[in-house]
């Protein structure tokens, strides 16, 4: 397989990692009433960072978010990357190095702090990413 199409569909599979994980907001299971104390907890304790008024919440929905943007921005670029790879593989052999990575490292997070769904996103796109690096000799 070319590695324009390997990273084509890696970057269909971020895709879905990235939306998986958007569309588990707010991140926060809750369904007794020990997470929904833990919940308003998170949401009443007040403390000031840099003159602006924050919540454990705030930080915690906004990294959510924060990380949301980062997998989407991803997918757009291992797609972008495709692209570039179709007329020239071995060119982008730097970048696609750099996102193997960035995925090992975000798998190796994922394995100590979360589940399965996303770790087996991550493992196949970091499968298709080094076919493709390995394919574009």
């Amino acid at each position: 397989m070319k590695p324009h199409v390997l990273l084509r569909i890696a970057a269909v599979i971020a895709l879905l990692l990235a939306a998986g994980h958007t569309a588990g907001a707010p991140w926060t299971p809750s369904k007794g009433m020990a997470e929904a104390g833990l919940l308003q907890l998170m949401k009443s304790l007040h403390f000031d960072v840099m003159g602006t008024s924050r919540t454990y919440f705030d930080f915690y929905f906004g990294f959510g978010v924060s990380i949301s943007v980062y997998l989407f921005t991803q997918a757009i670029i291992l797609w972008q990357v495709a692209g570039l790879a179709k007329s020239n593989a071995k060119i982008v052999r730097p970048i696609v190095a750099t996102m193997f990575l960035s995925y090992i490292a975000g798998g190796v997070v994922t394995v100590m702090y979360f589940f399965a769904a996303p770790i087996v996103f991550s493992a196949v796109v970091c499968f298709f990413i080094a076919w493709a690096w390995a394919k574009s000799e």
